[in-house]
């Protein structure tokens, strides 16, 4: 890393954190988690007044996330769950920019696609229930807009919507294990990390666990008949 991290603005620290807890697999990640974490990197800055080294300031941390101009506010990270957070490809772009780390993730190591991988992936980073997770507008989103991201069919049944929906599984996991390690480049010229796939897959998982009525009533209509 070339920029000495302790001139770093608050949220920016606490931007670093979430994404090494990212890089490490933890995504999404609890805010006691990103609380922790943030201390031990940071002890200075997020220790508890008179207790740097033994506790954290979870409440400073806490307003940093979730205040009127707090890192979720911004975009930068999305809540998936109680307390549970992801980073934004706009938080990844801003860990990108104060690190200057821009240059590591160089055409060398890109992940290869195929046009047919390259379709599906810019087809989820640009359907409607990215861009409300993105937007922190979970409350809105609908089983239509999960459809439309799984490539789904609303009146799809039985087997043809098992079919389908772990045809998506599969696709969206051979993704993520090309990326685990590098990045890419598309057709179109936007970057994607690894970061980015795993916020699909947790996207996948929240949408799945939403509208598993949704999905169980389509299956058990197929094994009446």
């Amino acid at each position: 890393m070339s920029t000495n991290v302790d001139e770093f603005t608050v949220p920016e620290k606490i931007l670093v954190v979430a994404d090494q807890l990212d890089k490490q697999g933890q995504s999404p990640f609890s805010a006691e988690a990103l609380i922790v974490a943030a201390w031990q990197k940071f002890p200075k800055t997020f220790g508890l007044k008179g207790f740097v080294e033994q506790y954290p300031d979870s409440n400073k941390i806490l307003s940093s996330i979730m205040g009127e101009k707090g890192l979720a506010r911004r975009g930068w990270l999305v809540k998936m769950g109680q307390k549970m957070y992801a980073l934004t490809r706009e938080g990844r772009q801003v860990v990108r920019r104060v690190t200057l780390d821009d240059e590591d993730t160089g055409p060398a190591g890109a992940v290869k696609l195929s046009r047919d991988q390259e379709k599906f992936l810019l087809g989820l980073l640009e359907s409607g229930a990215v861009q409300k997770f993105e937007e922190n507008r979970k409350a809105d989103l609908t089983f239509t807009d999960a459809c439309r991201f799984w490539g789904v069919a609303e009146n799809a049944r039985g087997d043809a919507l098992e079919d389908r929906l772990l045809q998506f599984q599969e696709r969206l996991s051979k993704l993520e294990r090309m990326f685990a390690d590098s990045d890419s480049v598309l057709s179109n010229g936007r970057a994607v990390s690894g970061g980015d796939v795993r916020v699909l897959t947790n996207i996948h998982r929240y949408m799945h666990d939403r509208f598993d009525r949704h999905l169980n009533l389509l299956r058990s209509r197929a094994v009446k008949r």
